[in-house]
């Protein structure tokens, strides 16, 4: 069986505003290849508002339809799909089934260092950048001198594997100094060793437990979100009596930013299979997902256990995908945010782009920030630690900036 490169990936652009773009996936199939197209979309920025997928476990054929923006790179986004699907990387005019996967090389780590004038959102329109030329932030180190000026370091991989170039470097020397002009004074590039992106080991160091227990009270919660249209209800129901061969499980829930990306990393991380799904973003923002699965070795999810535990991590998952807080470190406020780390070692997209994109709607300066990563609960998770900078008066209540960013995160604004 073959299919010609370029039909691989399909996308049929809308003209019409209010229509979505329809995405087309044809290709062969492996465990989590939803979850890698997911993560390249929501990365993208794009909204999934409705999906199709089914796989004979050789084949799979998906179609997504998405909410764009004007200026979304359509070309550039098939590309990136194109590479995330088996075997498309060959250099056949046809490709086939099976196709011999090679473990991907771990990408280089760059450490970009910006040093320049603070001002507020400056942090946010550096990210924006780094986000608009595929260079994707690994760990960040951020300080505030007391004469006001900043020195940023950005731990980054180039998803277009240039960087070692000088002409990627200039590249991005010169978008950097478009946007934030006179702001910035220099901007240097470098290869370092790819461990400093390595986990902690060690304990996470005073981290509240509004980001570290795995396990909370549903009323509290729903105060601490202080009335963010979020609900507490997740039902996950799992029946084994309409396929003699699949397990389905139905999930309806609200929506919110990477709701589809989460619930199929989560399948990944359990080395689940779908053979056939649904979803689709009802009214009011409530959404329905159908998805006949199977376990790695083929067969339907039948012991109690696993799937009491299955139905409780994606329970969790879809409640609070992220964890968010904000405490008192010495006199100032900090605001925490920690998302939990697929078992491929991929954090989520664009959480730091929305933690500084909050805070500058909101006109709040931010004295220092760093990205890390620790093993919490067993499972690894990337912490996102801002000290937010009162100046003269701090004018924004705290819940409110708690709020802003955990509605900027599940794309609530």
């Amino acid at each position: 069986m073959g299919i010609l490169h370029e039909d691989v990936v399909i996308i049929k652009q809308t003209e019409k505003e209010d229509e979505a773009t329809v995405i087309t996936i044809n290709c062969p199939d492996k465990t989590g290849l939803g979850c890698d197209l997911c993560r390249i979309i929501l990365l993208f920025g794009l909204s999934i508002v409705r999906g199709d997928v089914s796989t004979d476990g050789k084949w799979c054929y998906i179609v997504f339809w998405v909410a764009g923006k004007p200026s979304t790179k359509w070309s550039l986004l098939k590309k990136r799909l194109l590479e995330a699907c088996p075997s498309c990387s060959s250099a056949n005019t046809l490709i086939y089934y099976p196709a011999e996967l090679q473990p991907p090389k771990p990408p280089d780590v760059f450490l970009l260092k910006f040093c320049g004038h603070d001002r507020q959102g400056l942090l946010h329109d550096v990210t924006r950048v780094l986000c608009e030329l595929e260079l994707i932030i690994q760990r960040v180190k951020v300080s505030t001198t007391p004469d006001g000026m900043v020195m940023d370091l950005f731990f980054i991989t180039d998803a277009r594997e240039l960087l070692h170039t000088e002409t990627r470097k200039d590249d991005t020397y010169h978008h950097l100094r478009a946007i934030v002009g006179d702001s910035m004074v220099s901007c240097d590039i470098e290869m370092v060793c790819p461990d400093i992106t390595a986990c902690s080991q060690g304990p996470p160091f005073l981290i509240p437990p509004a980001i570290t227990e795995d396990t909370f009270n549903l009323e509290m919660l729903d105060q601490y979100q202080n009335g963010s249209g979020h609900s507490n209800h997740v039902p996950v129901m799992i029946d084994n009596s309409l396929s003699p061969v699949h397990t389905l499980v139905q999930i309806v829930c609200h929506d919110h930013k990477g709701l589809l990306y989460d619930i199929m990393r989560t399948l990944k991380d359990y080395n689940i299979q779908i053979s056939y799904g649904r979803f689709a973003a009802k009214e009011k923002m409530d959404c329905e997902i159908d998805l006949f699965i199977v376990q790695a070795d083929g067969k339907k999810i039948v012991d109690p256990s696993k799937q009491n535990a299955l139905c409780s991590r994606i329970r969790m998952e879809l409640f609070r995908p992220l964890r968010v807080a904000l405490v008192n470190r010495g006199p100032d406020p900090e605001l925490l945010v920690a998302n939990p780390v697929e078992l491929c070692g991929k954090g989520r997209p664009l959480v730091f782009y929305d933690i500084t994109l909050a805070l500058k709607m909101l006109d709040t300066g931010i004295f220092s920030a760093e990205i890390s990563r620790h093993m919490i609960g067993g499972r690894e998770w990337e912490v996102y630690r801002v000290l937010l900078d009162e100046g003269d008066g701090f004018s924004v209540p705290r819940s409110k900036i708690e709020e802003a960013v955990w509605r900027n995160l599940m794309g609530w604004e």
